[in-house]
């Protein structure tokens, strides 16, 4: 599931950066493989590479992606901190919902049948597929195997392996995150030993390379010495059989992970992996918290660090080490879009369900004030659930739908008004801003205002509806991490006469929280995309809101929502993805789901000098760009 902001990414701030698949939660690491894929492929032509518009970047045969270095040298070892907010683990199977994966499980042990490329924003390329056909009526596409792809095990990959992957993913044994993804694919069908086709509820743009996504497994996998097969949900510590470059060499359990180089893996020679995964061995030490791990990398605990927090980078990354080059910080600039991060509301809350409610949140927080205070000025406020991307309603400054967005919107609000805010039909209001002439006090009383038409007035020390209840709610978070930002706000919901309680816990239990949808308030993280599609319904569709464990831990159930998401996924121009893209912007952002954030266009990352690295590509996380194309130099080798 979508998880709120990783330990890492929390208390000072939060940028655009966002962590991989590679390594983390099965939720985010299944959503994130699709927003590197494309919508609509060439129809009826057999390749290794589709793409959503025209032909990709990369023609047949192609050596290599032009971000990677093809001559990286390759061997020693890379040490790298908790990749994301989780400081144990108590499982190796990444595809189900219960439990904390160990990190970099699905990074390392498991490929799908396509990638992306991280330098254009619509295509995909085989990978345990040698090539893709998708059918000229656009209702399955068809991949061949590589005969040379095979499990860890050293048996082949096969079509009835692909088959048993996705049955299983579809299946209540898996996290339902997956029967939403893949909820508009019929069927896998084994048409030979090599060859699998994929049949299509319905033509719908992005499915081709959301199955291309799909990660491949050994049906042997959890298979006893007597024959019999532990079931799919009930897979712990047996070691994964999967189809990556990696497999495991050592762990403690909660503590650290080790894995090494498979000796038999099939595609260092396939093109799309051609400077990936330089290391023989790579291992995750698991830290307490940031302090600590902040400490230990200064102490050449691991190799390289990932910085989300502005006061660290600005204060902290200092001494003898960093003054003689032992280790170097640098700031890396990506394209990603910023997407959506900030304090969302449960709308399954009765007290969230009003709309007036929901906006006067928003103007209790003085970004300018954080901004200045604790961010050392490093940030922009975001403004768009796709900030930074031309999908955003307000990429163009501030603008009104244009005439095709009045073709989606219109519609919609005759036939669901409810559901349309007004507000839609004008420029993106900005952020609630405290900078000249504006204020906080000037921003707090319209909060008042907009509370008091809602039915809540400030009497007898609290605010009160007209049952004399109290306005109160919990902020849930998963450590200390954003608790000075969480001050700050709190004190400001505070003059409003609103009772906040805050509520930190470990991972696991927070995690079991947010799968179970119990909270008022947390922090949330939307992944980055250059190209939205099926992930959206698990993320604000309507059906995704009622199944525990979906993305849409906001709750929003809404027809229209449900309308532009079907538009952008059935988009077959890039107009087209914009113009339905950018009005389910304006139906979100004037909807107050979410308090927005902040972000920043750079990757912060602290390394030793024995790293290596390629020039980063357009789209990455920071993360994931270590793990998979660093290379140690000769010296640590």
């Amino acid at each position: 599931m979508l998880r709120p902001v990783p330990p890492s990414c929390r208390d000072s701030c939060y940028d655009s950066s966002h962590r991989h698949p590679f390594g983390i939660s099965v939720r985010r690491w299944g959503v994130y493989l699709l927003c590197f894929l494309s919508l609509i492929p060439s129809f009826g032509h057999t390749a290794q590479g589709i793409a959503q518009y025209g032909k990709p970047k990369y023609a047949d045969g192609f050596a290599h992606f032009d971000y990677v270095n093809p001559n990286a040298p390759r061997g020693g070892t890379l040490t790298l901190p908790n990749p994301d907010r989780r400081t144990s683990f108590d499982k190796f199977n990444p595809f189900t919902l219960r439990g904390v994966t160990a990190p970099g499980i699905g990074a390392l042990m498991f490929e799908s049948l396509a990638v992306g490329s991280a330098d254009e924003v619509s295509s995909v390329y085989g990978l345990i597929a040698e090539d893709i056909k998708v059918a000229a009526d656009q209702m399955s596409v068809t991949f061949r195997i590589r005969p040379e792809a095979q499990f860890s095990d050293g048996k082949p990959i096969l079509a009835e392996d692909v088959k048993h992957s996705f049955d299983t993913l579809m299946s209540k044994l898996a996290n339902p995150q997956y029967r939403t993804i893949y909820a508009d694919v019929k069927q896998a069908v084994v048409v030979s030993e090599r060859v699998i086709r994929f049949d299509f509820k319905t033509r719908n743009s992005e499915l081709p390379l959301m199955v291309g996504g799909l990660p491949v497994f050994s049906k042997n996998w959890g298979k006893k010495a007597d024959g019999s097969v532990t079931p799919f949900d009930k897979l712990t510590f047996e070691h994964p059989i999967g189809s990556g470059p990696y497999i495991i060499e050592s762990y403690r359990a909660g503590k650290s992970m080790i894995y090494k180089r498979n000796p038999n893996y099939w595609g260092n020679k396939v093109n799309v992996r051609v400077g990936f995964f330089n290391f023989d061995r790579i291992v995750y030490k698991l830290y307490s918290d940031d302090a600590v791990r902040l400490e230990a990398f200064k102490a050449g605990e691991f190799d390289a660090i990932v910085e989300y927090r502005a006061k660290n980078w600005a204060k902290s990354y200092v001494g003898p080490k960093f003054n003689n080059g032992t280790l170097i910080k640098k700031s890396f600039e990506n394209h990603n879009g910023a997407g959506m991060q900030g304090f969302a509301m449960n709308l399954r809350r009765p007290i969230f369900q009003d709309a007036r409610v929901r906006k006067a949140m928003g103007y209790a927080l003085d970004f300018q004030w954080l901004n200045r205070q604790l961010f050392y000025d490093q940030y922009s406020r975001i403004n768009s659930y796709y900030t930074n991307s031309d999908l955003s309603a307000n990429y163009d400054g501030e603008t009104v739908p244009t005439e095709a967005e009045l073709k989606l919107l219109k519609p919609l609000q005759a036939k669901y008004p409810q559901y349309v805010p007004e507000a839609v039909f004008g420029a993106m209001p900005p952020a609630p801003s405290t900078a000249p002439p504006s204020s906080l006090r000037a921003n707090l009383r319209k909060a008042k205002e907009l509370l008091a038409e809602a039915g809540w007035t400030y009497r007898d020390g609290a605010l009160r509806n007209s049952k004399g209840e109290i306005f109160r709610f919990e902020i849930v978070e998963d450590g200390p991490f954003f608790l000075r930002i969480l001050t700050a706000y709190v004190r400001n919901l505070e003059k409003l006469g609103i009772k906040v309680d805050i509520r930190t816990s470990d991972y696991a239990l927070h995690q079991k929280r947010m799968d179970d949808y119990d909270f008022d308030m947390t922090t949330i993280r939307f992944p980055d995309t250059q190209s939205p599609g099926n992930e959206l319904y698990d993320r604000f569709g309507s059906a995704a809101a009622k199944e525990k464990g979906s993305d849409n831990v906001i709750g929003v159930q809404s027809p229209v929502v449900d309308a532009l998401i079907d538009a952008i996924v059935k988009a077959d121009t890039r107009e087209q993805l914009q113009a339905a893209t950018r009005s389910l912007d304006r139906v979100l952002w004037n909807s107050y789901y979410v308090v927005p954030h902040w972000y920043s266009p750079t990757h912060r990352i602290a390394y030793r000098k024995e790293m290596g690295y390629p020039n980063p590509p357009l789209y990455y996380s920071a993360e994931s760009w270590i793990l998979s194309t660093w290379w140690l130099n000769e010296a640590r080798k």
